[in-house]
């Protein structure tokens, strides 16, 4: 049996900064995690690296005039809470009035840099999303920030105070008069598959940070929102398998802490997954960052309308009308000069000139394209098709489903009108993709990354390319409802008084501080305060109001 203080369930972001900050306070700390040593760091070691933050110095120097107000409302617009969303709301304040003290300055006290150019991501359609642009890409993308944390740990004047233990997964909790008083967990690196051992730990106080459930189709599917259609048979999964919701469950049983679960039903997953092409686990997907001079087409190959669908503005939206599609995907067709100039995947290992801070190469790319993310993609996923011709591409696509499904007159109808509508010139423009198109362009992070008044069938920028898109399966925006001190609620609305959530396992606080849309950027970075948030008050003192 392992006794301590401090037990953090989950080596992730929010399990390292929980971590880091305990050891700042001199507290003992004991970090458990399912998955291996190479893995410390958890799903932040894949990710783009993208956090929201408002009225930053980075912001002013691009002329942004943001304000804490303006982001309140563009957050609360986009979140439509509802009224039960009590914590969540009081999360989202808190979020937004401190994220450049508690989590930005923070994050460059460190040595952490972004980008120069701020991006403007989830501008909303119907209702105001982000009014300015608010999202910042960690120079190193998200590997670069969880391992500068990591190291920290690693190097730490209070480290004799932490003891890690990897591939050890917790599976259930015992109590004593009511209390939590530990867990018990599985010790993956037993000699017999058929008798992993258990190894028993008991703590003062126990942090969740064990991600949410989005690695788990069979709980995806169980807390599916029928608002995105029905379950897809297709679906496909952008986190690893060991985020589950195992621990969901235990902890709102009513033998065990009987913990408030709310809001799993609300996800924040996306429209343009395609098969991994070096898959680690089943229905493994890689998430695109997809062109916006692209056409999406349904699986006849019709374009989508009336309102054409397109990327950054509503992802909530795009996921809802994928699942209204007939058999849930969607065709993006493009050509090669749109897609080494728009096309991009959402990832840190898929942004090698980012993840190694390589500025000369980066800005080669950005001048002259993508090409080697695009042939890659070409090369080695099984939902890219391109052709020299229509026909062909069309041909291409109905081997691909097995079948004569894609129309090669739907196809010429709808792309020969978009690329006609170009022809006429700017000032005829009668098109909502088009007009959109103009407007990105105004705002110089995007203009570099988005053609101006590109045709499909150009044939001085053939090949044609065409993406099959599903849905696929991310991140979950609810969890365990807590406090503004990390502390977990029983269904009763009272405190859990040695227990706390971080990160997603909290829906990023609060069981959903994004309410049913993020403005994107809101996860790393509420990781981060939520778990400041948790150490701060486990050694008696508070990290906000």
């Amino acid at each position: 049996m392992t006794v301590c203080e401090n037990l953090i369930i989950g080596g992730g972001l929010a399990g390292v900064t929980t971590a880091l900050e305990l050891l700042n306070h001199g507290k003992q700390v004991t970090l458990i995690d399912a998955q291996s040593k190479a893995a410390f760091g958890g799903q932040a070691n894949h990710a783009f690296g993208g956090m929201l933050f408002v009225d930053t110095p980075i912001q002013r120097k691009n002329g942004i005039a943001d304000s804490i107000e303006l982001a309140l409302s563009d957050w609360h617009s986009a979140a439509e809470f509802k009224e039960s969303d009590q914590w969540g709301k009081m999360w989202a304040n808190a979020y937004i009035n401190h994220s450049q003290s508690l989590v930005f300055n923070w994050l460059t006290g460190f040595g952490i840099k972004f980008l120069p150019v701020v991006h403007w991501v989830e501008r909303g359609d119907f209702r105001p999303g982000n009014s300015v642009p608010r999202y910042h890409i960690a120079w190193g993308c998200g590997r670069n920030v969880v391992q500068t944390l990591i190291e920290r740990l690693e190097q730490h004047p209070n480290k004799h105070l932490l003891t890690l233990l990897f591939n050890h997964k917790v599976h259930d909790f015992e109590l004593s008069n009511g209390r939590l008083i530990g867990c018990t967990a599985q010790n993956q690196e037993s000699n017999s598959d058929n008798a992993k051992e258990d190894v028993r730990i008991t703590a003062e106080n126990i942090i969740l940070a064990c991600g949410g459930i989005n690695g788990n189709l069979a709980k995806v599917k169980e807390v599916w929102d029928p608002c995105y259609g029905k379950f897809p048979d297709n679906i496909l999964i952008g986190t690893h398998p060991t985020v589950d919701g195992l621990l969901h469950d235990k902890l709102r049983s009513k033998d065990c802490a009987c913990a408030n679960v709310i809001n799993l039903n609300q996800m924040w997953n996306y429209a343009a997954g395609v098969r991994h092409p070096q898959p680690e686990f089943k229905h493994h997907g890689l998430s695109l960052i997809p062109p916006r001079s692209s056409l999406w087409m349904d699986c006849y190959g019709n374009r989508v309308g009336p309102k054409p669908m397109m990327t950054g503005f509503d992802t909530h939206d795009l996921c809802k009308e994928t699942g209204a599609l007939p058999r849930q995907y969607s065709w993006q067709v493009m050509n090669w000069k749109i897609a080494i100039k728009e096309l991009a995947v959402s990832g840190t290992d898929q942004n090698p000139h980012i993840r190694d801070k390589n500025v000369l190469k980066l800005a080669y790319e950005l001048m002259f394209g993508n090409r080697r993310l695009v042939q890659s993609l070409i090369d080695d996923c099984e939902d890219v098709v391109t052709a020299n011709s229509l026909p062909e591409l069309v041909n291409k696509m109905n081997a691909l489903t097995h079948d004569e499904t894609v129309s090669l007159d739907n196809m010429q109808r709808d792309i020969e009108a978009y690329d006609d509508m170009i022809k006429r010139g700017e000032r005829f423009y009668n098109d909502d993709q088009l007009r959109k198109i103009m407007q990105v362009r105004k705002w110089r992070g995007d203009k570099v990354r988005t053609c101006k008044n590109q045709p499909i069938l150009d044939e001085k920028a053939f090949p044609l390319i065409a993406i099959k898109s599903h849905l696929i399966s991310r991140k979950s925006m609810g969890g365990f409802e807590t406090n503004l001190q990390s502390k977990v609620l029983n269904a009763n609305g009272d405190v859990i008084d040695n227990l706390y959530a971080v990160g997603e396992a909290a829906g990023f606080g609060g069981g959903g501080i994004s309410g049913i849309r993020s403005l994107e950027g809101t996860f790393l970075s509420n990781c981060i305060l939520n778990g400041r948030a948790a150490a701060h008050d486990i050694a008696g003192k508070k990290l906000f109001d």
